[in-house]
């Protein structure tokens, strides 16, 4: 059973960084693409970062310049790194995996930034 397992969240300062980690079980599965997205309280989710399997990445106007996304080492993995944090970026994240033509979903790690 394929699953998407995230790590790193947790509560820092504004203006520190964190970095998240996400990968995807089933390592024989073809991921053509792995992104993060977002959720803060009483708003709708919104895509954060995204790479597809020959590597394109993108990024939302509001992490522009400040956040990383890039593959792991290990197939099937996801990394994003968070620089510069803000408040309003605190959240529950969460990965999402495109994973043999489905899709799959982690159970989302918080991110809280304090000012």
């Amino acid at each position: 059973q394929v699953q998407v397992m995230e790590s790193g969240g947790g509560l820092v300062q504004a203006g520190k960084s964190l970095r998240l980690y996400c990968n995807c079980t089933e390592r024989v599965a073809s991921v053509t693409r792995m992104a993060w997205y977002r959720q803060a309280a009483g708003k709708q989710r919104e895509l954060v970062a995204s790479v597809t399997s020959d590597g394109t990445t993108a990024l939302s106007d509001s992490v522009k310049g400040r956040f990383t996304i890039s593959r792991g080492n290990v197939k099937n993995t996801v990394l994003v790194y968070m620089n510069s944090l803000k408040p309003e970026d605190t959240a529950v994240y969460y990965c999402y995996a495109l994973c043999n033509g489905m899709e799959y979903w982690g159970k989302g790690t918080l991110v809280t930034v304090s000012s």
